[in-house]
């Protein structure tokens, strides 16, 4: 029998192995039945990072230090202890789900860790505007309601970046924990498998989902702020629109004035041209006697002809008011 962490002939992921996309987990697990050779297995694990815990009620010890190895694979050592056919493909199976759901958990990681900077400056400039707007700066509402639309549309492009992948590690955190659960593990020395995710994994998991809490508060503060900016773009329209119909109304109101000065203008002048008319007809007539005569009917006209002038004016205002 070969002895622990030899090298294996035709072995699928060391040599020239070349994996068709990117690398993201592999593992190496080897079963040994208990006794010297799986002692001796131990003994390659690194002690400070060392894992080691019984499971499936005492019928088998899992260990490993989650540590890879030259061709990128972490190491696990499955001690059997009397486990069945059914039970040992079990708990293989368990294993790999631990260390490929652990992996693709922490992709979120770093995507975190990028967002928090981008995330921390939309913050500051959320900040810069509702100081700006504390100041009742009404006069730059749309410079800052502009401002506040751009940060919305960057944090949106963040956030739509992100649901995915933070939605995915939440998932594989979930079944890491389940199988960690399956495992029932008891320890033995040091650490176990579930103490080890718990302080290494789970930190990462609440960094992601700090990330993802910040981005919906801010998302919030976000709506809050540009909701309360429209209406102050609102009022000020508003304000804009009543001053306008007041100017107008004083120009209507002047217009009015004029007219009706025009008006009495135009009676005065119509009038004076009707009696100049009559008169001129009365002296075609060429009767001294109806001179006389003349003049006093001239002077009985006057108010007759004004009067019915302002009428007959009046009149066509109206005509024209109605149509």
């Amino acid at each position: 029998m070969a002895a622990p962490w030899t090298a294996i002939a035709l072995h699928p992921f060391g040599g020239s192995f070349h994996a068709p996309g990117s690398f993201i987990s592999g593992i190496r697990l080897e079963i040994w039945p208990e006794g010297a050779q799986a002692e001796a297995a131990l003994t390659s694990f690194d002690g400070a990072s060392l894992c080691r815990s019984r499971i499936r009620d005492g019928l088998a010890e899992v260990a490993t230090d989650f540590r890879q190895d030259g061709d990128g694979l972490t190491r696990m050592l499955l001690i059997d202890r009397g486990l069945t056919d059914l039970g040992r493909g079990a708990t293989v199976q368990c294993l790999l789900d631990i260390e490929t759901y652990r992996t693709l958990a922490m992709l979120a990681l770093p995507l975190a860790q990028s967002l928090s900077p981008e995330i921390r400056a939309i913050e500051e400039a959320l900040g810069a505007v509702t100081q700006r707007m504390k100041g009742q700066v009404w006069e730059n509402a749309d410079e800052m309601l502009a401002e506040i639309t751009r940060l919305a549309s960057e944090l949106q492009a963040n956030a739509a970046q992100s649901l995915y992948r933070f939605g995915a590690s939440t998932a594989y955190d979930f079944i890491v924990s389940e199988r960690i659960a399956t495992l029932g593990e008891e320890p033995i020395a040091g650490e176990t498998l579930g103490s080890f995710l718990e302080r290494r994994l789970a930190p990462a998991m609440r960094t992601c989902k700090s990330v993802e809490e910040r981005q919906e508060s801010l998302s919030i503060k976000l709506s809050r702020t540009t909701e309360l900016l429209r209406t102050w773009v609102d009022v000020g329209l508003a304000r804009q629109n009543t001053a306008l119909l007041t100017s107008m109304d004083r120009r209507v109101k002047l217009q009015l004035r004029l007219q009706q000065t025009v008006e009495s203008l135009s009676v005065a002048a119509i009038s004076y041209y009707i009696v100049g008319l009559i008169n001129y007809a009365a002296k075609g007539l060429g009767h001294d006697i109806v001179e006389p005569m003349l003049s006093i009917a001239l002077g009985i006209s006057v108010p007759i002809i004004v009067v019915s002038v302002w009428f007959f004016v009046r009149s066509v205002r109206r005509r024209h008011q109605d149509s």
